[in-house]
């Protein structure tokens, strides 16, 4: 612990994973502003120290403040994205015209990549601010349970390692264990293709598929991801670790997992509209679901999992269909 911690921090978003984060830094920290767009969440959390919306049941800790105005976060040295994936560019265009400082650390909590662009969060920061320190998170890492206070771990990653041990640091509590890498791409893009698997195992369980069948679909899905992840620019091992292999299973399994409720509901029987309107919430994995497919389609790297959920989210077809064909295609070797 050679350098102190960060003074304050400021969280863009006031989403359950902000609102988790702001109650696992703050006793790091000398004080969190949380910034968002709802006056009703700002009031929530300023005055009776809860967030209406999100984890309302969690009591916010009395260094944390809320603000509407995203001037705010030029005042911290550290700023967390926690925005949905597709305002991240545009976030991060705000907070650029606002006057960040050059030595500023931001870091990345969204999953996901921009849809056209097929751009990681972290490059859309590097662009916008090309003298700022970069760095991303990423995990198993339910909100509820990080709030709650449940054992969890992360990893950090960067290239610079005296950042990346740095932010070790903040992110380490008696339940929250994190690590360090320096394959930003590989944490990345663990994070944002899980989601669309986390749909599928959804569906596969919400037709009633089984426990072996979910468990194969899992395992097939981790093949999958890897080998469009290393095409992308990560590395193997990186895939094996806890952006890869450990949030797959967390969002796969868990019924906190937005991407594995939606998945449940159409598997029901439900439109796609009706999954996502029962949530009331942003799964990443609906609109990650083009970005990741239009990637892999790019990249000519074969997808068999990601082109069903595609072709049940966007093409109209039905997901027993799809599953069925999914597990029908012609025999080839495990390691294939």
């Amino acid at each position: 612990m050679s350098e102190p911690l960060f003074s304050s921090a400021a969280i863009l978003g006031t989403g359950s994973y902000g609102t988790a984060l702001s109650v696992l830094l703050a006793p790091n920290l000398g004080s969190v502003t949380m910034i968002g767009r709802s006056a009703d969440v700002a009031t929530g959390i300023n005055e009776q120290r809860r967030n209406p919306r999100y984890l309302n049941n969690i009591a916010l800790p009395a260094n944390l403040t809320a603000s509407l105005t995203i001037a705010d976060a030029i005042k911290a040295p550290l700023v967390l994205f926690c925005v949905p994936t597709a305002a991240t560019r545009e976030t991060a265009q705000q907070l650029a015209a606002a006057g960040l400082p050059k030595d500023a650390v931001l870091l990345s909590c969204s999953k996901g990549i921009e849809r056209n662009t097929g751009e990681r969060m972290s490059e859309i920061l590097h662009e916008q601010f090309p003298g700022n320190p970069v760095a991303v998170v990423s995990g198993p890492n339910h909100a509820e349970e990080i709030a709650a206070g449940l054992a969890t771990c992360a990893v950090i990653g960067s290239s610079d390692e005296a950042l990346a041990c740095r932010l070790q640091e903040l992110f380490t509590a008696p339940h929250f264990r994190s690590y360090t890498s320096d394959d930003v791409a590989g944490i990345e893009l663990g994070g944002a293709i899980k989601n669309v698997y986390a749909i599928a195992a959804g569906i596969a369980a919400g037709l009633g598929l089984g426990d072996n069948a979910v468990a194969a679909l899992v395992t097939r899905a981790l093949a999958e991801m890897t080998r469009l992840g290393v095409r992308l620019g990560g590395r193997v091992e990186t895939f094996a670790g806890l952006s890869g292999v450990g949030d797959l299973i967390a969002t796969c399994f868990s019924a906190h997992s937005r991407n594995h409720r939606v998945g449940l509901a159409l598997g029901h029987g439900k439109t796609l509209d009706e999954a996502v309107s029962s949530l009331g919430m942003i799964a990443e994995g609906v609109p990650n679901t083009l970005s990741i497919h239009e990637a892999a389609q790019k990249a000519g790297v074969r997808t068999p999992i990601i082109d069903a959920v595609h072709a049940i989210l966007y093409r109209d077809m039905p997901a027993a269909r799809a599953l069925h064909a999914l597990l029908n295609r012609d025999p080839r070797p495990e390691n294939d």
